[in-house]
């Protein structure tokens, strides 16, 4: 069985809490076929209302002619006997006409429409979720709030500005989170492109407030009095800047008589303001992985490149690729990591996105204080498990990597297991291989990482990548643990085999040495 899954980019969140969150390519489609269709029904309302008004201003032009003439002569007007019927006709009938026209609400339609609509829409979980993504993606990339504010990303096809209360939004997460170095990257976002001239509901008031207090919590005394100084200049009633002003000026002044008394004492004193700390879901290796995902690993020596070869690869002499041998690159040597080129084909791969499609459900992982299965934020991927037996090119597909690597897969995972001991419950031994399918290419980001050794590799449609698991002696190679990086933009499409040990014995013998 083969793992198929789905990994989308910002347009994608790429860290949610929850698991109703559209993180799913044809999801997040659907959203915008939901919004166009919203708009060509507002547009149908806002016709409607303009044909009423229409209406009811030519019956008003008509009515201000012959009224205009009416009161002229009143008396001459009225002795004529036709004038004096249509007068009783159109206030006894007429404006009643008029008044029901007026009154008939022409939102009907639009309202309906929306109604029905509304159950589609993400909500304020979803909107969270999303800023946490650009937050996530901002330090993963080392991209500054000016640069994401002017939509300028790599390979981008359609660009979009971030206005102040799209920064503000973003600076209110963070702060939410009591995440307060990102609240004041973003409140300065804000500030700035007001200073700028740029036209917001937003005030600075409201932004310079965020800002000194999360400045605050970051330790920066000197900056936050200056900030709530100038919050001051603008509203010189505000309540909380003013009680603010009064407690930075009162530490400050603590600060200076502990100085004067005790260099220490001064050191006790700093220590009392908060500083930022790591993420609520930081990872040991998280820096090492950023580094990764940006590009910037390990570069290999000279001496090693000249290890790593481009290769026809025959299988062993596989009847199926004697005469049309596979492309074969080596990506990395030490655990060997294998390219192979042009190994599924569009319409495969097609295929494959179709049938998946319809079953694609968030990912988990193991919670190591739970011991069960659960979704992550900082995975959010979606995945669906295709057998062979349902379709004849996910047969073809298993067997040609039985036939590329030598090794069975008559053994790999069946099912998607929902416990942590599904390895148990297949009987098979621990995964001995991966074998990764990308198909699909990404505009930017998207790596498959290795932080034990530095090692990046970079999404290309229609490549699949090999290695093993554990060494031939059985033990678990750890230089293989990978993770996948976020999109930056675009999307992912990834599939991937685990093989495992059994059935194996004869294909990849047991070595006597532990690390072979």
């Amino acid at each position: 069985m083969i793992r198929y899954i789905l990994v989308v980019g910002i347009l994608l969140p790429q860290s949610l809490a929850h698991p109703g969150f559209f993180t799913s390519i044809g999801q997040m489609t659907d959203l915008i076929h939901t919004e166009k269709d919203l708009v060509t029904s507002l547009k149908d309302y806002i016709k409607a209302e303009e044909d009423k008004l229409e209406q009811i201003k030519k019956w008003a032009e008509k009515l201000d002619r012959l009224t205009s003439t009416a009161t002229k002569d009143p008396e001459g007007f009225v002795g004529h006997p036709v004038n004096a019927f249509k007068l009783m006709k159109r206030l006894n009938t007429e404006w009643s006409e008029l008044e029901n026209l007026v009154l008939k609400d022409m939102s009907d339609g639009f309202i309906s429409n929306l109604t029905i609509q509304r159950q589609y829409f993400p909500n304020d979980e979803d909107q969270v979720g999303a800023a946490k993504a650009l937050l996530r993606l901002q330090d993963t990339y080392n991209l500054d709030t000016d640069t994401i504010s002017k939509g300028d990303l790599p390979g981008v096809k359609h660009k979009s500005f971030l206005t102040v209360e799209d920064c503000f939004e973003l600076g209110k997460v963070a702060y939410t989170e009591a995440d307060y170095y990102h609240t004041e990257l973003w409140m300065e976002q804000a500030l700035r492109q007001l200073d700028e001239g740029e036209v917001s509901p937003i005030d600075k008031v409201s932004v310079l407030d965020y800002l000194s207090y999360a400045v605050y919590q970051q330790g920066d005394l000197d900056k936050a009095l200056l900030l709530t100084k100038k919050l001051l200049e603008l509203d010189p009633e505000h309540q909380r800047a003013n009680g603010n002003l009064k407690y930075f000026e009162y530490i400050m002044a603590k600060e200076k008589d502990a100085n004067k008394s005790s260099s220490d004492d001064q050191s006790d004193q700093k220590t009392t303001l908060k500083k930022k700390g790591a993420a609520v879901d930081y990872l040991p290796e998280r820096q090492k992985y950023e580094m990764l995902c940006r590009g910037e690993g390990i570069k290999m020596t000279p001496r090693r490149q000249k290890k790593l070869f481009c290769r026809y690869h025959d299988g062993n002499r596989n009847p199926k690729f004697i005469l049309a041998p596979a492309k074969q690159e080596d990506e990395w040597d030490k655990p060997r990591i294998i390219r192979f080129h042009d190994i599924i084909s569009d319409a495969e791969i097609e295929i494959v996105k179709d049938l998946a499609k319809p079953r694609l459900s968030r990912a988990t992982v193991h919670d190591p204080e739970t011991g069960k299965l659960t979704t992550a934020q900082y995975r959010v991927s979606k995945s669906a498990w295709l057998s062979g037996y349902e379709n004849p090119v996910v047969s073809r597909i298993n067997m040609r990597i039985q036939d590329l690597t030598g090794l069975d897969v008559s053994t790999a995972e069946e099912l998607q297991k929902d416990e942590p001991d599904a390895f148990k419950e297949l009987g098979t031994g621990n995964r001995i291989a991966t074998w990764l399918f990308y198909m699909s290419d990404v505009l930017a980001g998207g790596a498959t990482v290795f932080p034990e050794v530095g090692a990046s590799v970079w999404p290309k449609k229609g490549t699949a990548v090999f290695w093993y698991n554990l060494f031939a002696s059985g033990e678990g190679d750890y230089s293989t643990r990978h993770a996948a990086c976020p999109v930056l933009v675009g999307n992912k499409w990834v599939s991937n085999k685990w093989l495992h040990e059994r059935g194996q014995e004869f294909r990849r013998p047991c070595t006597l040495s532990e690390l072979e």
